[in-house]
């Protein structure tokens, strides 16, 4: 049953990526301080916006469940930007990109069903 907004699998799962990516961006080098903030901050924006839409009406919280699921998709670019120019090995950067589009998923699913 779910209670609040921690309860949510969608919420736990994107809360335990974040400091995965927090990790990962201090690895970049100094040209990459900005794409490494960039990234933080929407991985961040993921889980915060889940929990400051819990409890709101219905319609609210669907608004912030896309604000979520937009930052993934954020989180998502930006993973694959520092892919491309060589900040992170190709195949860290895809796994963690597999887990933020699981996550995605699991966004767009609790939109689509909440009541």
């Amino acid at each position: 049953m779910i209670k609040s907004f921690s309860d949510l699998i969608v919420y736990r799962n994107s809360k335990k990526l974040y400091p995965i990516v927090m990790r990962l961006t201090k690895t970049y080098p100094r040209e990459g301080k900005s794409l490494a903030d960039q990234t933080c901050r929407s991985a961040n924006a993921i889980h915060s916006d889940i929990a400051e839409g819990y409890g709101r009406s219905v319609a609210e919280f669907k608004m912030y469940l896309t604000r979520a699921l937009g930052s993934c998709n954020e989180t998502i670019s930006h993973l694959e930007d520092a892919r491309n120019v060589e900040f992170v090995k190709s195949a860290t950067a895809q796994m963690i990109i597999a887990k933020y589009n699981i996550v995605g998923k699991q966004i767009y699913q609790l939109r689509q069903n909440w009541k």
